[in-house]
């Protein structure tokens, strides 16, 4: 497994991220092998369960998903915030929920005397696995490892199962999450694995549907979804931690998005989806395309020009990548 790498940007300039990782071809994450007949399909169930787990270790929160039968796709959340309000001992249970830590960190869970040197020694790892519990790289590596570790005993062989590193795309802005999110929610509506989006299995969207089907109040934060980042409503003062949208609009409008794309038609526009169109400053076009083909119509990052200026500017850049697709894409 390739070592993790740090952030491209500044969690200053966004907190989301598009993460994919794929298969290498020999492997199957999912599906059924058509050689031999053998289906894989339980592996779909590991993948989300580890998915969905890892964040009540990490500050990290799953925005959305969807998995596939060779790779899969997630938008992350990155709560710096909550990792650096945790105490030194919390951090310490945390890693050590991941990995052994060490003789310091050990001892330091019992209780036992560290001299001067061996406490300052010990500060400095517990910094670094703080930033480690919010790195975007560490979570990748800690899920893709175990589902691979998993499938390698099941198949009884060794090797890579996973392609080298994961792709990565910063979402600069509240267009391109909304957009990046729709298009990971409708990955299997296009794969013609689903006919409707609340019947795609081991998504994120199916997840949001059902809870709130079963809420008294489905665009309450506290009736949603637990392992999953709150839509949290339309732009406010003193609004909570999350996305900033209602969860019944964002439900209406990849409903809407998907029949366009099932369709192979642009269809009708409902009331609702427009209101939210209108509000991140798109037209019903560019949401199709961007929803349709995000990946290619962005390479690492994705948000509008000023956004995309500010996140080179501090990679010392000298020419913003894709700034014309941003630029198109997002006015």
């Amino acid at each position: 497994m390739p070592k993790p790498r740090k952030h491209q940007i500044s969690l200053d300039a966004t907190p989301y991220y598009h993460c994919v990782s794929r298969c290498v071809r020999r492997a199957f994450l999912c599906g059924t092998d058509k050689s031999t007949g053998e289906c894989y399909e339980h592996r779909r169930g590991w993948l989300e369960d580890k998915l969905l787990t890892l964040p009540q270790t990490f500050a990290i929160e799953i925005a959305a998903y969807a998995i596939m039968s060779n790779h899969y796709h997630v938008v992350l959340y990155i709560d710096k915030q909550q990792a650096d309000g945790w105490s030194d001992i919390e951090v310490v249970e945390r890693w050590h929920s991941l990995f052994k830590g060490n003789l310091f960190s050990q001892k330091f869970m019992k209780g036992e005397a560290l001299d001067t040197a061996q406490r300052a020694r010990l500060q400095m790892i517990i910094e670094e696995w703080r930033a480690r519990l919010c790195d975007i790289s560490w979570f990748m590596r800690i899920l893709n490892e175990a589902i691979a570790r998993e499938a390698n005993r099941e198949d009884k062989c060794t090797g890579r199962f996973w392609e080298g590193r994961f792709k990565s795309q910063a979402l600069l802005d509240e267009a391109a999450l909304a957009a990046c999110m729709a298009y990971v929610d409708l990955n299997p509506v296009r794969a013609q694995m689903a006919d409707t989006p609340e019947q795609s299995e081991h998504t994120s969207i199916k997840k949001r549907a059902e809870k709130a089907k079963r809420a008294t109040q489905a665009n309450h934060p506290n009736q949603q979804v637990k392992e999953l980042h709150p839509l949290v409503g339309n732009p406010r003062e003193n609004l909570p931690k999350g996305i900033q949208m209602r969860l019944t609009d964002y439900l209406e409008l990849v409903d809407w998005t998907g029949r366009v794309l099932r369709d192979d038609k642009r269809g009708a526009i409902s009331h609702n989806a427009e209101d939210i169109l209108t509000r991140l400053g798109l037209d019903d076009s560019q949401w199709v395309e961007m929803t349709s083909n995000f990946e290619q119509c962005f390479s690492t990052f994705a948000g509008n020009e000023q956004g995309l200026r500010s996140a080179c500017e501090t990679l010392s850049y000298q020419r913003p990548p894709g700034i014309s697709r941003c630029r198109a894409a997002f006015g």
